[in-house]
């Protein structure tokens, strides 16, 4: 019985065996993915990437790739035209292209002087240098929100580079106290960004069109050139008003100076020689006293030498103040705008005769308006505003849609 089991047992196995199939498995080696940078072939080198160290030098580089002292100097030589040297600042990447075999001779060297740029120096068949600038793609981007921080916290939120704030503030300057903006304005923008060879980010470009909710009004902000030779971009609203408010020439429609700013002057009242820190228009009393820009009336008062006055601060740069009124029609903490009535021309204060003196304050220190570079923009002429129009509109639509999509989340 035994012998019949073990007989059983030997055929099952053998007949097992037959109905194995072998497996052959063949390990097949993958190709390796090619590198290409700076013109070469990563495959075909041996690399090293590096930066550059405290006493670097171009020389001491070169150096330290044995290279023989008499080719060091030819290649120094032959670069400085292209290539200067002395530019190379520590911190900044290098690359080493070099063969792969045990000698591991230097083939080529790349400097990155910027993200944007960088040096070749080639000595695979004779000594050539030679700087690439890399292909600069611009992209268009619109985002909308709304705040619940400062204007630089929710751009981070949707993240944009903080410089497009700065352009921001600029172009606002003198329509928005970004200080004053409330949780929950919204806002909306359309920018441009750089990216290095389509992929490396370089920040923000231009700003191609904005608005932002500030006390209830929306303030839209679209560039423009009305001189289409010239280039020269200022910023209007929807309705093509200039966003960047100019100082009018005089608080008065009818100029008649009659004293100028002056660091040395004769009194009429006092009879003495002092410095005179204003300009004097003289008009008939009553004559309207108008603000030269917009801003907020910082004080109104009296006092024996300025009589009745009132002084407008316009940003964080800029103050004006009017004197010698015979009636003060503003009040402290109002909001005015440019040309608005302040006040009425008059003799109260030392004056000899109905007038108003004009001051000007720029960064806390009382300077002469009419020597005073002051920013301005150009009034959208007529004859431009329909190309302005055709302009504006499919910019301010997509403004509106992105603010719509986004406020509905």
């Amino acid at each position: 019985m035994k012998k019949v089991f073990l007989l059983i047992s030997f055929l099952f196995i053998i007949l097992s065996c037959n109905n194995v199939n072998e497996e052959i498995i063949e390990t097949v080696e993958k190709p390796k993915a090619i590198i290409e940078k700076f013109g070469f072939k990563y495959n075909d080198f041996n690399v090293v990437n590096d930066t550059i160290q405290s006493g670097d030098t171009f020389g001491s580089l070169l150096d330290n790739q044995n290279l023989n002292d008499n080719l060091v100097y030819d290649i120094v030589a032959k670069v400085k035209d292209t290539f200067d040297v002395r530019i190379m600042r520590i911190g900044k990447p290098f690359t080493l292209f070099r063969t792969k075999d045990r000698y591991k001779k230097l083939q080529a060297f790349v400097y990155q002087a910027d993200q944007g740029s960088y040096y070749v120096v080639d000595l695979r068949d004779s000594i050539s240098v030679y700087k690439k600038i890399r292909p600069i793609k611009i992209k268009t981007r619109t985002i909308a929100g709304s705040l619940d921080g400062s204007l630089s916290e929710a751009l981070n939120k949707e993240g944009v580079d903080a410089s497009l704030a700065n352009k921001l503030t600029k172009v606002y300057a003198w329509s928005i106290d970004f200080f004053k903006l409330k949780k929950g304005d919204k806002f909306a923008v359309t920018f441009t960004e750089r990216y290095i060879d389509d992929t490396i980010y370089d920040g923000v470009d231009s700003l191609k069109a904005a608005f932002f909710e500030y006390k209830g009004k929306t303030i839209y902000a679209f560039p423009f050139a009305q001189n289409e030779a010239s280039g020269k971009l200022d910023y209007y609203d929807e309705e093509g008003k200039a966003l960047k408010n100019f100082f009018l020439k005089a608080p008065l429609k009818f100029v008649n100076i009659t004293s100028r700013f002056a660091k040395n002057r004769f009194h009429p009242v006092q009879l003495i020689w002092k410095a005179h820190k204003g300009t004097d228009y003289a008009a008939p009393t009553g004559t309207p006293i108008m603000t030269t820009a917009s801003g907020v009336v910082e004080q109104t008062g009296f006092t024996a030498g300025n009589g009745n006055f009132v002084k407008v601060k316009h940003d964080r740069t800029y103050s004006t103040q009017y004197l010698h009124m015979s009636k003060i029609l503003a009040r402290r903490g109002q909001r005015v705008n440019q040309g608005d009535i302040i006040g009425k021309v008059g003799s109260t204060g030392l004056a000899t005769g109905p007038h108003v003196c004009y001051r000007f304050w720029k960064n806390g220190v009382q300077v002469d308006a009419l020597r005073l570079k002051l920013p301005n923009s150009e009034p959208m002429d007529k004859s431009n505003l329909p190309r302005f129009m055709t302009f504006m509109k499919p910019l301010k639509r997509e403004l509106d849609s992105v603010s719509r999509l986004k406020n509905k989340k």
